[in-house]
């Protein structure tokens, strides 16, 4: 295994003797499966997680910023890191750009406030469960940090008899986001509120905040652009406050609350959903929160450690989208205008990534939420006139190609998650985007592909977009319209323009039909002018999920086929190209399992009668992508989409298609779980002569009968009953080998 690092290997070594004494659940969640959580994975290497409290899905990520620039600090947080700056409200997961950091907060002592001085502190001294954060910065100052889903709630200890001290700062940005308007107004002696307005990677981001403390403030200096200014309000760019209080033993309590809609909106979720100081009373009902959610999954492993592993990328897949409504129902909506919903509104809808695997995995785990995402996606829709491509806090940010929103809710309609009042609109919806001007959707259209003289990431747009297609076509099939089915069909097809029979891979294509020279496929290539994104013609070039079928007749047989997959685990790891992405990494051969594209690939070999290949690759990556300690990913955590795979995977199966409703086997690293699938129905997975050793499934049991295909469907899984993997150390190279035994695809087999 390789894996691309921007640090030194003394870094790494911290990480792990910083874990070495971090294990979590020392603080919160004793006795349940919170307690085996570890909310630093991914906050060192290129994860970029953080690791602060929040609620499933909650607005609000409380967590410590280091106040630091650069890519590695997308989440505000490193683990390589030794300095705090403050503790905001709003986080990425694992994104690849920075943004939020919103309305930071820091204790100090008095006579320290206005010097904005970063603070050291040390891993020892530091603690993440779920929904609680602690750190005992070196001044001796102890932070605590809690959330509920729209609300933050600080504790703050100071050493005996010192004047305690806060700043609020409005003007704190890092990365790629600067304040354009501010607000603090203090309204009491305890209660603040205000307004945090910002450009960034989200070009219109807004915040409102109400902000209460739990002792009286004794003295309020409040600044505008630097400089000190009488009053009880202030207003500009960069505005910040210092607050003080008296000295005594009692912990100083912080409660903030956000809206992105108005104020009252802000104050109204601070009462009702903050409205005691019982700070362990809010930590336990976090705690409560994430156990009921972890607990949709309860599984037991091969090793120790892997249970950690496991239920640290299930809390990660719950951290987004997140909740962006008020308790009013308001929101801040495309347009810059106030909107109502009368459901829960999310954003942070990274979709090129989490279509893959996290929102299939949503469809069986929060199929009470899923409803709400699509209602979210269709009123981006509604407010923008197109389906969302990378949307954050009500902005589209059109970050990565595709039109991705249309597999998520393609998923969702066939699997019964859209009402049938809403189908149409849904539809419609997925058409604007395959019939609209931008993003080279008119030059796709007009070829039948994207030409490499006529648009850049041409290979990567064109096989994403015949793959959107094909998940239009089945959503018109279900509705009925056979002309559109057949039309997006034939749309879906695309890919089979770009393949070379000669290299085996998709290259890009000039408009008058000769190909783009000169190709090599190990140049990697990031920007607008290649013809891929973030990666080389190894890892795009298998990106047919609907039709790897078709892929196999174009490689000409199987055993070309399989062998191209092998070479693709085998050859050198080496790129060419001055603009190597660090989005690729998590190296075998050219397999990148740091990077989304290469997610699917390790299954494609059950498409081909040789699914004891996929077993032999799936065991490989789980084991070595995946680690307990802050380094424990292999590329950014991307909203979740990076710990699906490792929950699927585990389990035993993965959406290599994520709209067809087919689960493609892969070789567990449960010795038995079982997946609370509603309606009081379980779906339970177990193995025989299951080890480490033994990674080949020998047989396959669906509710006891023998189960000779190489996939489950997603009925099957939520009708509940019981899938049980007998294992061995050798292949089985005659299960699964007939072509009856294949997962369905487009095209039939030639």
């Amino acid at each position: 295994m390789k894996r691309l690092y921007a640090l030194p290997m003394l870094l790494l070594l911290i990480y792990l003797a910083g874990c070495a004494v971090k294990q979590p659940g020392a603080t919160a969640g004793k006795g349940g499966v919170t307690a085996l959580v570890n909310p630093f994975i991914g906050t060192g290497g290129h994860g970029h997680t953080y690791p602060g409290a929040t609620v499933p899905f909650g607005m609000v990520q409380l967590s410590p910023d280091n106040g630091t620039q650069g890519w590695d600090w997308c989440s505000g947080y490193h683990y390589s890191d030794s300095l705090i700056a403050g503790f905001s409200h709003t986080h990425l997961s694992g994104t690849g750009i920075g943004d939020y950091c919103d309305i930071s907060v820091m204790p100090y002592y008095a006579s320290a406030v206005g010097r904005k001085e970063r603070q050291k502190f040390s891993h020892q001294q530091e603690t993440a469960t779920v929904g609680l954060y602690r750190v005992k910065l070196d001044n001796q100052i102890e932070v605590a940090l809690t959330a509920t889903e729209r609300a933050g709630l600080h504790q703050y200890t100071f050493p005996r008899d010192s004047v305690k001290a806060v700043s609020l700062d409005l003007g704190f940005s890092i990365n790629w986001d600067r304040p354009s308007q501010t607000r603090i107004t203090q309204v009491n002696d305890t209660l603040i509120t205000g307004l945090r307005k910002s450009t960034g990677w989200a070009n219109q981001q807004w915040v409102y905040f109400a902000a209460a403390f739990s002792q009286p403030v004794q003295k309020a200096v409040l600044y505008q652009e630097g400089s000190a200014v009488a009053g009880k309000e202030v207003n500009g760019t960069r505005t910040r406050a210092a607050f003080w209080f008296a000295p005594g033993e009692k912990p100083l309590l912080l409660k903030v609350a956000l809206s992105s809609a108005s104020e009252a909106g802000a104050l109204q979720n601070l009462q009702q959903e903050l409205p005691s100081w019982d700070f362990n009373a809010v930590a336990q009902a976090a705690n409560t929160k994430w156990e009921r959610e972890l607990q949709k999954i309860t599984a037991t492993f091969l090793q120790p450690g892997q249970d950690t592993i496991f239920y640290s990328a299930l809390y990660h897949t719950n951290l987004a989208p997140t909740l962006f409504s008020d308790l009013k129902g308001q929101y801040k909506g495309g347009k810059d205008q106030v909107r109502t919903a009368n459901f829960n509104r999310y954003t942070v809808f990274s979709l090129w990534d989490t279509f893959r695997a996290a929102h299939p995995l949503y469809t069986i785990t929060q199929p009470q939420r899923v409803p709400d995402m699509v209602r979210s996606l269709l009123a981006g829709y509604q407010e923008m006139g197109l389906l969302p491509v990378w949307e954050l806090a009500a902005n589209e940010t059109n970050t990565m190609t595709g039109y991705h929103a249309v597999p998520v809710l393609a998923d969702a309609l066939l699997k019964g998650h859209v009402p049938q009042e809403n189908q149409e609109t849904l539809y419609q919806a997925m058409l604007a985007s395959a019939a609209q001007n931008i993003r080279s959707t008119d030059v796709y259209r007009t070829y039948g592909f994207i030409p490499a003289d006529k648009g850049g990431q041409s290979v990567t747009k064109t096989l994403e977009y015949a793959y959107d297609d094909w998940c239009i076509a089945q959503v018109a099939q279900k509705l009925g319209k056979v002309k559109d089915y057949q039309a997006f069909s034939q749309r879906a097809a695309a890919y089979q323009n770009l393949f070379d029979p000669q290299t085996l891979f998709m290259r890009g294509k000039n408009a008058d039909g000769s190909w783009k020279t000169p190709f090599d496929p190990f140049y990697s290539e990031h920007g607008e002018e290649g013809m891929y994104i973030e990666g080389t013609a190894w890892q795009h070039s298998w990106f047919v999920p609907h039709d790897v079928q078709g892929l196999v007749n174009l490689f000409g047989s199987e055993a070309r086929f399989v062998q191209h997959l092998d070479s693709t685990f085998k050859v050198s790891s080496k790129m060419t190209g001055a603009n190597v992405s660090p989005d690729i990494s998590g190296l075998i051969g050219q397999y990148a399992h740091g990077n989304e594209p290469s997610h699917h690939i390790a299954y494609l070999y059950n498409y081909a009668g040789k699914p004891w290949k996929t077993q032999e690759k799936v065991r490989e990556i789980l084991q070595k992508m995946y680690f307990n300690h802050p380094d424990g990913l292999s590329g950014n955590e991307d909203c979740g989409q990076m710990s699906a795979w490792y929950v699927f995977s585990a389990l035993g199966f993965y959406p290599v298609n994520p709209a067809d409703g087919k689960y493609v086997l892969g070789s567990p690293l449960v010795k038995e779980a079982r997946i609370q699938v509603g309606q009081g129905k379980t779906f339970q997975i177990t193995t025989e002569n299951n080890s480490l050793e033994h990674k080949y499934v020998q047989q396959v049991f669906l509710n006891r009968q023998p189960l000779r295909r190489t996939y489950i469907t997603h009925q099957e899984v939520m009708q509940g009953g019981q899938l049980k993997f007998v294992m061995g150390p050798s292949p089985n190279k005659t299960w699964g080998a007939s072509p009856a035994a294949y997962p369905p695809s487009m095209s039939p087999k030639k």
